[in-house]
């Protein structure tokens, strides 16, 4: 019997890859949110059995996965810096193409590789080692950070405000400014930890995050080394600069700090205009605010400043940390002392400031200068468009930090004679009256009305000034709270509105 071949049999199809722009985000992120809220809730029960549990559901999520693939390759800052490996995923269709290849992984076998050891420097001269994992450990990183935070974010000290949701940089300085403003909290101790994402002890860390059930994936990305001029380095101590799970880490390894200093907190619950306001009030001889590695630590008298080091002894032997000589000192709040870029200090007149620090004015400076100079035979539109970002990040931050809009006006001039000296050379043979009618004319948007304000004649974009951002009133975040309480999403909803 002859056979013959059929021609209208098909062969087996190819796999459809994942269309990225069809992906239905906000189901995927209320998935993600409700286990982390209940996570979050477990963990505040002391309910370990059902963090794990639910640790384990949202690591093995799709949506999870398509979460961490859209953090890491669209929203992050190094979305376009590879690995080691080169691999980059820039487009939808590589998107899709990496949630495919992923989701048909175990995450709990994945075998981290080294990250790519970067140098860049410091305001000091000295160098800054960064860590850049692969797009796949950055996800997988992610992933972990997700399920393994709001756990954490049940436990940490409210005087922690570094590289956690919903707080930031302002919370620690208006904590700072609370300290001092009675005059009591006289003497401060402004600790530097040395080095210290560089020697943090993995022992340590390991031993915070035993009962986690990827425990062994976070020791093997401790512990996957670096490359560095192409040669590879194993790691037995510290985290790596640069990954997405480093910061989060950090914290759980610094946290205790409270404990080592005996500070505990009273909760005072009071009725006002028919609303119950909730109070905290700390307990003990000492006050702390801690951002990441750098914090201060407030006493009333010096005796009590000078038991610190001893205090914190055992907190950071177990840590593998050691304090900064050089930048580890004493100050009386009458002399002032500098953290995050502000300058605090009590005058005589018995009154608390809040000023930009000479290292950021000075950093702010040097900023404009560059920016004025590379852009020298570029025309106004350019200057603009340059200086613009910068005066606008730089005022949102002092503004909230400040007790007088006085810096603000000062750099305001600064930047003022910079661009003016930049149109004289611009046009060397023109007077300053005739650059005076083409550059600045009269400004009027209801709000702000100026003769000075630089503007391009050809699309009449304009330079912001510094002194358009007044001065305003930060409201520190409340004691424990945290995004991951399903019941205070009002409260940081709000917040949201406000800064």
């Amino acid at each position: 019997m002859r056979f013959t071949p059929n021609n209208n049999i098909c062969g087996p199809a190819k796999p459809i890859t994942t269309d990225w722009k069809s992906i239905k985000w906000n189901k995927t992120n209320r998935h993600v949110t409700s286990l982390q809220r209940r996570i979050y809730r477990a963990s505040r029960e002391n309910n370990e059995k059902k963090v794990r549990d639910l640790e384990r559901q949202l690591i093995r999520s799709n949506s999870a996965l398509l979460t961490a693939i859209k953090r890491v390759t669209q929203e992050n800052k190094g979305k376009y810096t590879p690995g080691i490996d080169g691999f980059k995923a820039t487009t939808n269709v590589a998107r899709g193409k990496l949630y495919d290849a992923l989701k048909t992984k175990n995450i709990k076998f994945h075998k981290p590789k080294p990250v790519l050891r970067k140098h860049i420097p410091k305001k000091n001269g000295k160098l800054r080692s960064l860590g850049i994992p692969t797009i796949k450990d950055r996800i997988y990183q992610e992933i972990i950070r997700m399920a393994l935070e709001p756990a954490w974010e049940a436990k940490f000290e409210p005087t922690s405000y570094g590289f956690r949701p919903g707080r930031r940089q302002h919370d620690s300085v208006r904590r700072n400014y609370y300290n001092i403003q009675s005059g009591k909290w006289c003497w401060v101790y402004e600790g530097d930890f040395k080095a210290c994402f560089d020697t943090l002890s993995h022992k340590f860390i390991l031993s915070q995050i035993h009962d986690f059930p990827y425990y062994n994936l976070v020791k093997r990305f401790l512990e996957a080394g670096y490359v560095d001029n192409g040669i590879h380095y194993k790691t037995f101590e510290g985290i790596p600069q640069g990954g997405l799970l480093s910061p989060l880490l950090a914290n759980i390894a610094l946290h205790g700090m409270e404990e080592a200093l005996g500070i505990s907190y009273k909760k005072n619950v009071r009725i006002r205009n028919d609303s119950t306001i909730e109070e905290f009030i700390p307990k003990g001889k000492y006050r702390l605010s801690r951002y990441a590695d750098d914090f201060l630590i407030f006493a009333q008298t010096r005796e009590s400043i000078d038991e610190i080091p001893e205090l914190l002894e055992t907190y950071l032997d177990d840590r593998g940390l050691i304090l900064s000589k050089e930048k580890t000192k004493i100050t009386h709040i009458s002399e002032g002392f500098d953290f995050l870029g502000f300058h605090f200090k009590r005058d005589k007149d018995n009154t608390s400031r809040i000023r930009p620090s000479k290292d950021s004015l000075k950093s702010f400076k040097e900023e404009i200068d560059y920016i004025c100079k590379t852009t020298c035979g570029n025309n106004v539109g350019t200057l603009i468009d340059r200086l613009n970002p910068v005066i606008r990040g730089t005022a949102n931050y002092w503004r909230y930090g400040v007790s007088t809009g006085y810096e603000l006006a000062d750099m305001n001039h600064y930047i003022w004679n910079k661009t003016f000296k930049f149109l004289v050379r611009l046009h060397p043979n023109k007077g300053k009256r005739w650059i005076k009618n083409r550059y600045f004319p009269l400004y009027n948007d209801s709000k702000h009305r100026s003769n000075w304000v630089l503007t391009d004649p050809k699309f009449g974009k304009i330079l912001e000034q510094m002194t358009w951002y007044k001065p305003r009133r930060y409201i520190m975040v409340k004691h424990d709270y945290s995004p991951y309480d399903g019941d205070k999403k009002e409260y940081f909803d709000s917040r949201l509105t406000k800064f």
